[in-house]
């Protein structure tokens, strides 16, 4: 079967819909006037539609005894930027939308984020942990431009001298480097970027909407050079495709100053598996059945192991012929793995314009 037409500028090729949730079938994205204007050319561009919406709170808890924070703040739901192998895709499916073409097409903003984040850490017996932002999706896509809300929520942060962790692939953290180097200047803050390859082309097929690998490496610098603790995630590693950069990469990320460093084989949850398996088949047919073979060689002979321990962990191997290499090219790279130790003691409380903002 052919792969899907490609969505001009979109990472997925087709509004892949979930099961899990006995969802009703419905037609791809776009409208009559696209389906009209594509009969005789090439599919249109989709267009980015995004919604503002209201929750209740903004500071989500999770218990997950793998992972190293305990609390994240989301400001969008969806990712313009597109990644084929983003694990967050799955999310969309709970909005009764595609993880494939709407997840990077119809966004949702939270614009209430700061005044929420706000009311929480003013609530009586609050206890201070790290606040992790890109979790799920980033912070800094292209609509940050325009809604500033990671800006907004990082504002607060600084003014309770509550600590932060930022996980983006964009340079567009940059707009907020004053404030980074302030938090930073008081041990609130560490950001990471993720640099999955430095060939623009293949960065452009992967992650169509991202920052380019320079531009990624150079936000790395500039927030080095201001006293921002960086650190580089080669991630994910796609073997038969990017698992060869991963030297490369972590000697460009050491001349940029990057304080630690690590590396996460590629994850296929849910329907983030069939909609990489439409990118491999049109990118790669050559090697499509080799990746997902190595792929499930270290996921226990599935696609994706999400057992706790194990989904971070892949084994066999291939995986611990990864690890060696990653050891050894950090050595030689000169980085220093030093994990900056946040400050959760001088948090103060924010103060609210009344006291029934806490019930608001």
């Amino acid at each position: 079967m052919p792969a899907p037409s490609p969505a001009n500028g979109r990472g997925a090729r087709s509004s892949v819909l979930s099961r899990r949730f006995n969802l009703p079938a419905r037609e791809a994205d776009g409208d009559w006037r696209d389906e009209a204007e594509s009969i005789d050319g090439p599919p249109p561009k989709l267009r980015t539609t995004v919604t503002e919406e209201h929750p209740r709170t903004i500071l989500t808890f999770n218990s997950s005894p793998d992972i190293a924070f305990d609390r994240s703040v989301n400001a969008y739901r969806g990712c313009e930027h597109g990644c084929a192998y983003c694990y967050a895709r799955p999310s969309h499916a709970f909005l009764d939308l595609s993880p494939g073409l709407d997840f990077e097409t119809k966004l949702y903003a939270k614009p209430d984020a700061a005044r929420l984040l706000r009311q929480t850490l003013a609530r009586k017996g609050y206890k201070v942990q790290p606040i992790a932002m890109g979790t799920n999706t980033d912070p800094y896509q292209p609509i940050e431009a325009k809604y500033r809300i990671t800006r907004q929520v990082l504002e607060v942060c600084l003014e309770t001298r509550h600590p932060a962790l930022i996980t983006t692939k964009s340079d567009r953290v940059l707009y907020d480097l004053d404030i980074l180097a302030d938090m930073a200047s008081k041990k609130l803050i560490s950001v990471s970027i993720s640099v999955t390859s430095l060939d623009p082309r293949m960065s452009r097929t992967l992650e169509p909407r991202a920052a380019s690998p320079e531009k990624r490496l150079a936000a790395l610098a500039r927030l080095s050079q201001a006293g921002v603790p960086t650190h580089v995630s080669v991630a994910p590693v796609i073997p038969a495709i990017t698992d060869g950069e991963m030297e490369a990469i972590l000697a460009r990320a050491a001349q940029a100053g990057v304080g630690s460093a690590s590396w996460i084989m590629l994850r296929l949850p849910h329907e983030v598996a069939p909609i990489f398996r439409e990118w491999l088949d049109a990118h790669f047919p050559d090697r499509a059945e080799k990746v997902m073979s190595i792929v499930r060689s270290m996921r226990g002979g599935k696609d994706n192991d999400a057992r706790f321990f194990k989904r971070f962990r892949p084994e066999g191997a291939w995986a611990s012929l990864m690890r060696d290499r990653f050891r050894l090219a950090v050595k030689r790279a000169g980085i220093a793995q030093d994990y900056t130790r946040l400050d959760c003691t001088s948090f103060r409380p924010p103060a609210l314009d009344g006291q029934m903002d806490l019930f608001g």
